[in-house]
Order: C-alpha cells, then structure tokens, then sequence
C-alpha cells in the first residue's frame, strides 16, 4: 500500500496538528497586517507588523456648519415662541387679526370662550420647542447630524398650534361662513 494521504491538501490549517495551530497563533496573522497596512509578505518573512494608528481627532468630522444651523434654527424656534404664544392666548385677537388681514367681516361669537384653544396652541410652541432643543442637545452631543431635527420640530409645532387656533373659527358657525364667503368669492 502507498503512503499516500486520499485526503486532499488542507489549505486553511483544517489538518494541522496541535503544535502547528500553537506555532501558527504565535506568528501575526496576514488580516492583521493587511488592516495595518503591511504587506501579507512581509509578514510571511517575519517582519515586525506596525501597530494600527490610533484614531486621532483630525479624523472625526467636526460637524461644525451642523452645528451653527442647529443653534440658528433653536434661537428662530425660540424667538418665535416668545412672539407668537403671548398673542395666541388671545384667540379673540388673533381673530379679529385674522379676519382683517383677509378682508372678512366677521369676528368670533364668544371671544372669551375659546380662550382654552390659544392657550392649548400657546403650550404645544412652548413645550414643543423645549423638547425639540432637548433633542437637539443630545443629538449634538452624540456627534450626530442634527440641523435637521429643530426644522422638523418647528414644523410639527407650527402645523399643531395653528390646528388648535383655527378650531374655534371654525366652530363659530357665522365667522366660518363669512371667511368661506370672502375665500370662495
């Protein structure tokens, strides 16, 4: 009989023995060097493999336009909040405000009696706003692209609040039908 092995040639180390795996683990392994940035065959001929660089700050992105939009976005948010939540409380004026900017002859039955609307409106820019600078500041300080997240919430905010001021214009059945009348014709 031959010698011969009907096995064929083991290409991964599948056949080695115990004293070959031990002797192969104390060398580098070529992913090693080929994720430093050395050659498998310098590895093969035994030279030393150079430590992986280290990750300096240079090479993270600073995000630095992100992060100015961000607060531009936050101090508009902001001074819009102020603006805006004081005058909102107000429906009656907001109203009359609203019916003379568009030409209608209307104003609300009972002004006094909506006033919970601008006030829920009023709450949803301020409480809205301080969530969305809250994420804001999170996403910022996780190194995330962020400018994005004080233009959606503004405009959630905005769409909300002005939902929950329109309500009782259109609940008070003779401003409706007159600012419809203006609109339509």
């Amino acid at each position: 009989m031959s010698d011969v092995d009907p096995r064929p040639r083991p290409q991964y180390g599948e056949y080695a023995t115990p004293e070959e795996q031990r002797a192969r683990i104390a060398r580098p392994d070529a992913t090693d060097a080929l994720e430093a940035g050395v050659s498998p065959e310098a590895v093969a001929s035994d030279h030393a493999v150079p430590a992986a660089p280290a990750a300096t700050s240079a090479a993270r992105p600073t995000r630095t336009a992100d992060r100015i939009i961000t607060v531009i976005l936050l101090g508009y948010g902001l001074l819009t909040v102020l603006v805006s939540a004081p005058q909102m409380i107000d429906v009656g004026t907001f109203a009359q405000t609203l019916f003379q900017t568009l030409g209608v002859d209307a104003q609300l039955a009972e002004p006094e009696g909506v006033r919970a609307w601008g006030i829920a409106g009023a709450s949803v820019l301020v409480i809205g706003w301080l969530l969305t600078a809250w994420v804001s500041w999170r996403s910022l300080r996780a190194g995330r692209l962020t400018w994005w997240i004080p233009l959606v919430g503004g405009i959630v905010c905005n769409l909300v609040s002005g939902m929950l001021m329109v309500i009782p214009i259109m609940n008070d059945s003779a401003a409706w039908e007159a600012l419809q009348r203006t609109v339509s014709g």
